[in-house]
């Protein structure tokens, strides 16, 4: 008896044939004759599999769920369901069953199986590569994967939903299988992709809007937009999802106006071209509301009048409750209730606003709150500090065991892990674990590192110098501590948060410069004071002729430095405040090398003081969003004239006072939006009037203020973009006074932490004076432009600006002027001033 039974079939013979009677062909030969009114038992006396390649027969076997000596009625439903398993794995193509031979009451199966292809790789054509390499990435195509009409179906809607998404809304998709001749049983997938043209948003239109006008609904609509041929840099393609997010974005911005039942009725897509459509949306605005009584229940800390200073929301107010959750939960431009509560330790508080009565167009609200006990903080601990040790990040903490828990402490903490710069300020994670039962809470921070060492190779021109070379490394997760064992090696031992630096500048026999310097931030390990050590030493000779030709009388200064700093963490007026202190000696050589008339033979010698106040509040060292820094300097050194005016030299024992003032603020405009305004102050003074102030330690005006390959160390050198490298400069030694000015905006393009770079544009102004007859505060040149950062790990900080200067600078002896124009800068390194 041969019996083919598809599920299907099998269905039809058993429930819409009437009494019938048939013949069906054994593999043998015989005629068996069924009855499909009156179904036979049989006894399985034996199954096989045939017509499989690559399958395993015993596994299929399992799969339909009959075994021998099983009972099955033929006809009947014991093999519709063994078939109907196997098509449920999806890997057969066509199923036949039949009876190899029967026996009395024993019948032998036989599960003829068709194998589906398998994929041995799948190509993309009509797309560009880069459009291809996005998609392989989408498409859970596998090698070896049986293709079935669902992998074909789902493979079509995920590339549909990509170029949909990039707004190809007409793209088509086709996929054909060809045999692959190389690998048995296997096909390759070509998938043919007809993008055609980007369909574009021709108009919206809005409907039902009679309070707010239609142009400003539009405003919230930050992925659908309209074509317009003024909008250059806007995009007009139609996004499904982005278009969900904009109709949510309108009811937002409708219930900050106080319409709280505002909601859209309906939308439409209509297309009014192969390429364009047409958007329709119909709102219902409802009533707008406004609060009018708010009462307090449940506080016992503060009375309701203080806490409804704090809330700051007036009677007759228009209903917001996007304005009302930011004055309980976080007001970033002030102080909200929750703040009020947790900063003073209660954890456990809470507050539930509930309008307990809506009449005509008013709310009444009322505050539940639920003050808790004030928690203690019982347990921290940090994770994820794979390189760095823990006291390291657990030093920097405002969040003490033992002490009250504070949410402020909690923000300043995670500010403080952010600028020290091992770790990803964007994956800082603070997680409070209350304890409910004992009034504790444990709180567990989580970092993840990032590479924070930096190696430096650059070269530069430096005017008279020609091309100067750098190279250099900074370590700043050093550990001296882990120094003296040769494992720690990894390539230098680090994890204790030290610094070291190395650089090498040189011009090869006209310049060489050589800095080492080491810092250790927490000397003792118990509290914030920091010491640093530097070493330097410069050579450099003016040469009139090529390097090939040197003489021994060639020009020559040699310049050696040692600087030992000190600094302290203050807790007043706060503990953003540090005041450090800085003794540094200098000796300059001098060999037929005129730095000013008079003095070109000799050694000169300064030992300086530098105390230095400053305070800084930014979030993040990179790209700061908020926060402030001050920093007033004051470096001296001893009055030797007051103490002996006769002296050989007035250049044998440098003196001067030398004032520094720096501010910058960041205000976070929108979103990642951020604005930078900075003034800078110089001067310079000396003890007495009848030897004047000397050439050292001057200010040199314009350019980006690096200063490369400049021949005299004892310079300050101030950028101002716009302007030629130090060309504002009212004589060749540089002035004794400038002030600078600065606005920034900056916009983050990435924000990843092995490459952050942001784009900003800038105004700024500043001068420079020989004396302080001449200075005027008010007389500044200007200038404006554009530029970029980026940051990466292992280089630091690179900037390229283009900056136009508005106002030319006369030419002076000792500088060759700086006309009004446009210029290019580059910069490495965050620039201070």
């Amino acid at each position: 008896m041969k019996i083919v039974n598809r599920l299907f079939g099998v269905f039809f013979l058993l429930f819409f044939c009437g009494p019938a009677f048939g013949q069906i062909r054994m593999q043998g030969g015989q005629d068996l004759t069924l009855d499909y009114t009156n179904p036979q038992k049989y006894e399985i006396g034996g199954i096989t599999v045939s017509g499989t390649k690559f399958l395993d027969p015993a596994t299929l076997i399992s799969i339909t769920g009959l075994k021998i000596g099983d009972q099955i009625q033929v006809p009947g439903e014991d093999l519709s369901k063994a078939i109907n398993k196997l098509w449920a794995q999806g890997i057969l193509g066509n199923i036949e069953v039949s009876a190899s031979k029967v026996e009395g009451r024993y019948i032998f199966l036989d599960f003829y199986l068709t194998e589906r292809p398998r994929l041995s790789k799948f190509t993309f054509t009509g797309v560009k590569k880069g459009h291809a390499d996005e998609l392989r990435e989408k498409i859970n195509l596998i090698r070896g994967k049986v293709v079935t009409d669902a992998v074909i179906s789902n493979t079509k809607n995920i590339v549909r939903k990509y170029f949909l998404e990039k707004g190809y809304m007409n793209a088509s998709v086709n996929i054909t299988q060809q045999t692959d001749s190389l690998l048995p049983n296997s096909v390759v997938l070509n998938i043919d992709i007809d993008k055609k043209g980007k369909v574009k948003i021709e108009e919206i239109t809005f409907s039902g809007n009679n309070a707010i006008a239609e142009s400003k609904l539009q405003k919230q609509m930050k992925n659908t937009k309209e074509r317009k041929f003024y909008k250059i840099f806007t995009s007009s393609k139609f996004l499904k999802t982005g278009f969900e997010d904009d109709k949510r974005a309108i009811i937002e911005y409708y219930n900050g106006q106080g319409y709280r039942d505002a909601q859209i009725v309906s939308d439409s897509v209509v297309k009014v071209s192969e390429d364009r459509i047409h958007v329709y949306l119909t709102v219902d605005e409802g009533r707008k509301y406004y609060f009018r009584n708010i009462t307090w229940t449940g506080n016992y800390l503060y009375d309701d009048k203080y806490l409804a200073g704090i809330l700051g929301i007036k009677k007759g107010s228009v209903y917001s409750k996007e304005t009302l959750d930011k004055r309980l939960s976080y007001n970033p431009s002030g102080l909200d209730i929750t703040s009020l509560y947790m900063d003073d330790g209660y954890l456990f508080f809470g507050i539930d606003p509930v309008e307990v009565l809506v009449e005509n167009d008013s709310i009444d609200i009322e505050m539940r709150i639920s003050e808790g006990a004030q928690a203690r903080i019982k347990e921290v601990t940090v994770a994820g500090n794979t390189k760095t040790s823990d006291h390291v990040v657990l030093r920097e903490l405002r969040t003490v065991p033992g002490q009250k828990f504070s949410r402020a402490d909690l923000i300043r903490s995670r500010n403080e892990i952010a600028n020290l710069g091992y770790f990803d300020p964007e994956q800082i994670g603070m997680n409070p674990i209350p304890n409910p039962q004992d009034g504790t809470v444990d709180i567990k921070y989580t970092v993840v590192e990032k590479p924070s060492d930096q190696f430096t190779l650059s070269g530069g021109w430096g005017g008279l110098q020609g091309f100067v070379g750098t190279a250099g490394f900074v370590f700043n997760n050093f550990s001296l501590r882990k120094a003296g064992k040769f494992k720690h090696w990894t390539p230098v031992p680090a994890g204790d948060g030290q610094r070291v630096s190395l650089n090498v500048q040189a011009n090869g026999y006209r310049y060489q410069s050589y800095s080492l310097s080491f810092t250790e931030p927490w000397l003792g390990g118990r509290k914030p004071n920091s010491l640093s050590v530097s070493l330097s030493h410069t050579v450099s000779r003016q040469l009139s002729y090529a390097v090939s030709q040197k003489t021994a009388n060639d020009p020559l200064i040699k310049i050696n430095g040692l600087s030992v700093g000190l600094g302290r963490r203050l807790t007043w007026p706060d503990d953003f405040f540090v005041l450090s202190h800085s003794l540094a000696y200098y000796q300059y050589k001098l060999n037929n090398y005129q730095i000013t008339p008079g003095f070109s033979d000799g050694t000169s010698n300064s030992i300086s003081l530098t105390n230095t106040l400053s305070r800084n509040s930014f979030d993040s060292p990179i790209y700061t969003k908020r926060g402030s820094s001050i920093s007033l300097s004051v470096n001296l050194t001893p009055p030797y004239s007051l103490f002996n005016e006769n002296r050989k030299s007035e250049f044998e024992w440098i003196e001067f006072h030398k004032w520094m003032f720096d501010a910058s603020w960041f205000t976070n405009l929108a979103g990642n939006l951020v604005l930078n305004t900075r003034a800078h102050f110089g001067f310079l003074g000396s003890y007495n009037n009848k030897i004047g102030i000397g050439p050292f330690e001057r200010f040199k005006l314009g350019g980006n203020g690096m200063g490369v390959g400049t021949l005299l160390v004892g310079t300050e050198y101030v950028g101002l973009r716009g302007y030629e490298d130090a060309a504002v400069t009212p004589t060749q030694a540089g002035g004794v006074a400038f002030d600078k000015f600065v606005m920034e905006l900056r916009y983050p393009i990435t924000l990843n932490p092995s490459a952050t770079v942001f784009v900003l544009g800038f105004a700024e102004a500043g001068n420079n004076f020989a004396n302080y007859r001449d200075y005027n505060p008010y007389k500044l040149y200007r200038s404006v432009g554009v530029g970029a950062r980026i940051f990466m790990a292992a280089f630091g900080l690179l900037g390229f600006d283009y900056g136009y200067g508005l106002d030319s600078y006369p030419v002076t002896p000792g500088s060759s002027g700086s006309p009004a124009g446009g210029r290019f800068h580059f910069m490495i390194g965050q620039q201070i001033r």
